[in-house]
């Protein structure tokens, strides 16, 4: 067999494992995931029980990354501190060992009955549960298949002249099998694959006893390279992944030199290689529990100390200027409330730019920074409804505050409804745009870029109306509003034109550039809602806008603005 041959077999046979590994977890999420969270919680002020909790969800899940990640979730939120989460962690790198040790067993002959059931389960189950329990049972079949399938192709090689020079090499070199074995874990973002890896090349003799403890340890040490980086840049979760490092790199530093005798115990428990890298595997989590579980608040302070909280930024969706009410006079309380709403308008107008940026650029990021924004307006337009509608049965208030007080607030509800559009909708259809790789015709393209412009116009004036009610510019705003209807009329009828010829990047992108001016015609409509109490109040508007027939002739009568 060639070589190539035989790497493109362990491969796919690696692959074939960590596949395995993934429906095993995913699996068990599914089916038992919020209750396992739960479980989680019960562990949030005792380390003893925190360390039980983390190893009993991580033996079940088989991934101490996803129980670092709940615990890093709970941190975040406020609801366990830094020393059980660390004791949660102490637990679920024992937990982790469990799948290792049940592989180790050689229970080979039992996959086709997993599958076999799995598949049943999945296919037929009664329930949602049963069918992800099906998927754990494919998943335990694949992995036990794909470690035999591994040793059948390690197995012919393993007295080749160029693999034995490589054994002496790994042999006297532990500290290269650590990083070797880091690496492989970091790749594979599973230390339980490669362990078994690990095994399945000891139970063949290609690495001896030395470099098979070495390489372990190197698995314990490159999985908290994930972590970390899962961790992003949140200093709490940072802390938790910091603290895994020194836990498991000291374990290593005080293992290493001490390889030889670790071997010559373990050896003396079980002679069969894949068994003594399971069983070193689990002693040296074990060990790491049980020295570092009385270490952990000095380990919490050191990380706290190395990762301090970052210094925090203004969140654009707090308020501002809304202050007590029992000490502001109501005319203060609402020019506050304004003030707050003018905030918002520059947020859906920094909206607007950073949409018509990410369309013409194609820009994923700027698509992130809309719904970032909008996440913003929510939460002041929160906050200013809750104020005005507290301000609102507060005593004291005439009949022109609480008018004032209602057009704030619909403002408000408006402009919180055109960041809405921005995301929800415009926000999706550009991604779709980006991720298919599509194209606007220029015309099209033009077109659009026009109506955005109109729509920032647009909201200019409609802030000077709410800002000054002034009557000249509310008619204005109105008037904008038909020129923009009649705009995404035009541009509609263009569009149908160029689908008559037959214009490929036309058709393609047909349904998403109606969509886009049917949005944008929304916002217009949304932001015009600002001049009509004003125009009401002063009898510009009629009640209807439609044409009614007069009583003598049946004459219709136009209905619209005066």
């Amino acid at each position: 067999m060639s070589g190539t041959l035989v790497l493109l077999q362990l491969a796919g046979n690696i692959a074939l494992l960590l596949w395995g590994i993934h429906m095993v977890q995913s699996g068990i999420l599914r089916a038992y995931g919020a209750p396992l969270r739960h479980v989680l919680t019960t562990g949030l002020h005792n380390r003893w029980k925190a360390l039980l909790a983390g190893a009993g969800i991580t033996a079940i899940v088989q991934s101490s990354t996803a129980t670092a990640l709940m615990a890093g979730g709970f941190m975040a939120a406020g609801l366990m501190d830094l020393v059980p989460a660390l004791a949660v962690l102490l637990g679920a790198n024992v937990g982790s060992t469990l799948i290792v040790q049940l592989v180790s067993l050689n229970v080979t002959a039992v996959a086709p009955v997993m599958i076999l059931a799995g598949v049943v389960a999945f296919r037929h189950g009664p329930r949602t549960r049963w069918r992800d329990l099906g998927r754990v049972g494919i998943g335990l079949g694949l992995i036990l298949i794909a470690v035999h399938a591994i040793v059948m192709v390690i197995a012919p090689v393993e007295h080749a002249e160029t693999l034995r020079q490589l054994i002496r090499i790994l042999a006297g070199d532990p500290a290269m099998n650590i990083l070797i074995g880091a690496l492989m874990a970091w790749v594979t973002y599973s230390s339980v694959a490669t362990v078994l890896l690990v095994m399945v090349l000891g139970s063949a003799h290609v690495v001896p006893a030395i470099g098979i403890y070495s390489l372990v340890l190197g698995a314990n040490l490159g999985i908290v390279i994930p972590q970390y980086i899962a961790a992003g840049n949140s200093p709490v979760a940072r802390r938790l992944a910091l603290a895994n490092i020194i836990v498991r790199g000291s374990g290593c530093l005080i293992a290493l030199p001490l390889l030889g005798v670790i071997a010559g115990l373990i050896a003396g428990i079980d002679d069969d290689r894949a068994r003594q890298a399971a069983n070193f595997h689990t002693f040296f989590n074990v060990a790491l529990a049980l020295a570092f579980i009385g270490l952990l608040d000095p380990l919490a302070r050191l990380c706290e100390r190395l990762l301090p909280d970052a210094t925090s930024t203004p969140d654009r969706g707090a308020p501002r200027y809304l202050g007590a009410m029992s000490t502001s006079s109501p005319s203060v309380v609402i020019a506050d409330a304004q003030r707050e709403v003018l905030r918002i308008v520059d947020l859906v107008k920094e909206m607007l730019q950073t949409f018509a940026e990410a369309l013409r650029d194609d820009d994923r990021k700027k698509l992130s920074e809309v719904a970032a924004l909008d996440d913003a307006i929510d939460g002041l337009h929160g906050a200013v409804k809750a104020h005005l509608i507290e301000l609102s049965g507060a005593k004291g208030l005439n009949e022109a505050d609480l008018r004032r007080c209602s057009e704030i607030l619909v403002f408000a509800i408006n402009l919180e409804h055109v960041g809405d559009i921005l995301d929800m909708s415009l926000r999706q259809l550009a991604g779709r745009k980006i991720k298919n790789k599509l194209r606007f015709a220029p015309e099209g393209s033009a077109e659009l870029a026009n109506m955005q412009d109109r729509v920032m116009r647009q909201l200019g004036v409609a802030a000077s109306v709410f800002l000054t009610r002034d009557e000249r510019d509310a008619r204005a705003l109105l008037d904008e509003k038909v020129h923009m209807r009649d705009a995404a009329q035009n541009a509609l009828d263009d569009h149908l034109l160029r689908l008559r010829e037959g214009r490929p990047e036309t058709i393609e992108t047909s349904a998403l550039y109606v969509d886009m001016i049917r949005d944008l015609k929304r916002i217009t409509a949304h932001l015009a809602s600002v001049a009509y109490p004003i125009l009401e109040e002063r009898g510009a508007l009629r009640r209807s806008r439609l044409r009614d027939e007069d009583a003598e002739g049946g004459a219709p009568s136009d209905q619209r603005l005066n």
